[in-house]
């Protein structure tokens, strides 16, 4: 693919989304003090660095545990905390099935994770060669709460909804958040 036509590529997907961050819909929920709306997130999304416990936990051993994650946030999504690579035990990971593209981020490569007999397929990403503006995420992983149990300073995140993103729903986050049907162009 040529570069013009892959950059016209991007711009289209960049162009798609509804909400970006400006202004929060009327129908969003109001964020108690203490709370994020991510309505307020924006898009472009941004990387806020964390220095909370977190903690990804899969049949009682822990995969990994930080406190120099990076929340990437994005208008309708909750964060998704992405893990320095020397936090996690990436012995237990192997290379998974397919990649995906993020028209911020680039070109994420997935992760399957094997403790035998168990392989957990899929079960994190990683932009081992962002975009410029991502590259403080390079090489460091995410992963889907919707397959292995993952922890914000002790309390146990639920997975966005839909199945496809990544992000972690905590208590301090309110939504509504993309990922359910319907819910596509925001």
């Amino acid at each position: 693919m040529s570069a013009s036509r892959r950059s016209d590529d991007l711009e289209r997907a960049r162009g798609q989304w509804t909400h970006r961050g400006d202004g929060r819909p009327t129908w969003a929920i109001e964020p108690k003090p203490g709370q994020e709306s991510v309505w307020d997130y924006p898009r472009p999304p941004t990387l806020d660095p964390d220095s909370r416990l977190v903690r990804v936990v899969f049949t009682n051993m822990v995969i990994a545990e930080t406190g120099r994650s990076i929340r990437v946030l994005e208008t309708a999504s909750p964060p998704t905390f992405y893990i320095p690579p020397d936090d996690v035990r990436t012995e237990l990971l192997m290379p998974g099935r397919g990649a995906s593209q993020c028209e911020w981020k680039g070109t994420a490569s997935y992760w399957s994770l094997r403790i035998d007999p168990n392989e957990i397929t899929n079960v994190a990403w990683s932009y081992e060669d962002p975009n410029p503006e991502f590259t403080m995420i390079r090489g460091y992983l995410g992963f889907y709460p919707s397959k292995v149990q993952c922890y914000v300073d002790g309390n146990r995140v639920a997975p966005q909804p839909g199945g496809f993103y990544g992000g972690w729903v905590t208590e301090e986050i309110v939504g509504p958040f993309k990922g359910e049907p319907g819910t596509g162009g925001w």
